[in-house]
């Protein structure tokens, strides 16, 4: 006799019975409508966006304690809104609740690219950039209401989101690895004064903060990649899925939610990203001396750009647990090669 773990059965899908019902949205999803409570027509895919809630009021209040660009306060009440419509989408199952949902995602998508192609530009080529990017946003909005077709939506967020990700790795390796910065003239005149230790310096700081980069690019990335693997296999195999999780029962089925993984998954990796352009931006603005990445763990803590004040070079730790300086790169720690009042000297560059 094998071994089951405990479990009830599902109860019946009662679409008709549900508050909202009917269902008007162009596309639904593998999760079974209405079977848990008839006030929400897929529960399990309602509930996840919870953490797109928790992670944007984070990052909003993170934005406004510390000062960060006011660019990412926007970018994080767009996040905070995907998750919100999303939340809205899946309990109603409404079409209004579905243009939400998604177009939320394509706005936000045009503000991250504002914010990567825009820094140091010509306020003219800002402006063009804002225009172009805006109009944009209205096209798809109108064409997809047109067109109503969920492919157009998820085409138009690929191409946006991989934009906007080279571009990022793009300008991050020019303006911060150093053997990039001065082939590529990121560098400025008054890296040139410097005395050989400080250039030493400079160069180990900003080596290691890249590897921090990398780091969470590629945690960040490797998440939110699964989380589309994961979420396309619940499409193509929906009807064995719902098999399996009948055979199992609750509350075991709710681990074969491919869209609550996906929810769950791209909202971790997405704001990864966030946190990473919020850490880019104060390093492209100088300001390393000033602020920190604080992720004493990559899998038990989230990762957050704070003042120096907040998380002393004393209390961290490096990401794989090693207390051995973790933020040294913020305040002179590089076998004595610093500037004389014991900081790293600031260099002034300009971005590409």
């Amino acid at each position: 006799m094998g071994f089951k773990l405990p479990s009830f059965e599902y109860p019946r899908a009662k679409s008709e019975d549900g508050y909202w019902a009917p269902v008007t949205s162009t596309i639904n999803w593998c999760e079974e409508d209405y079977y848990a409570t008839i006030y929400s027509a897929e529960i399990v895919n309602t509930l996840t966006n919870l953490l797109f809630v928790y992670l944007g009021s984070k990052g909003i209040r993170n934005c406004l304690k510390y000062e960060h660009d006011s660019v990412y306060l926007v970018a994080f009440a767009g996040y905070l809104l995907v998750g919100v419509g999303s939340f809205a989408f899946h309990s109603t199952l409404k079409y209004p609740m579905q243009l939400v949902d998604e177009l939320s995602m394509i706005y936000t998508a045009c503000l991250m690219c504002y914010a990567t192609f825009s820094f140091s530009q010509s306020r003219l080529v800002r402006q063009l950039l804002g225009v172009g990017l805006a109009s944009l946003a209205i096209f798809i909005t109108l064409y997809y209401h047109y067109l109503q077709d969920p492919d157009f939506h998820q085409n138009a967020f690929a191409i946006l989101t991989a934009l906007i990700l080279f571009r990022s790795m793009y300008v991050m390796e020019v303006n911060i690895r150093p053997s990039f910065k001065k082939k590529y003239g990121s560098v400025s005149q008054k890296f040139e004064g410097l005395s050989t230790s400080e250039r030493l310096a400079n160069a180990q700081r900003d080596t290691k903060i890249l590897n921090e980069m990398w780091l969470m690019v590629g945690i960040g990335l490797s998440i939110f990649l699964g989380g589309f693997g994961i979420w396309a296999l619940d499409i193509k195999y929906c009807g064995t899925v719902r098999r399996w999780r009948h055979q199992i029962g609750l509350p075991w089925g709710i681990l074969l939610e491919g869209h609550g993984w996906w929810h769950l998954m791209t909202g971790y990796g997405a704001y990864c990203y966030l946190v990473w352009g919020v850490w880019l931006r104060h390093c492209l603005n100088e300001r390393q001396d000033e602020y920190v990445l604080k992720w004493p763990s990559i899998f038990f803590s989230i990762p957050e750009v704070v003042p120096l004040s907040v998380y002393p070079q004393g209390d961290a730790s490096s990401m794989n647990g090693q207390s051995n300086g973790h933020n040294g790169h913020i305040n002179g720690y590089t076998n004595g090669y610093a500037s004389g009042n014991g900081h790293v000297v600031r260099e002034d560059r300009k971005s590409v």
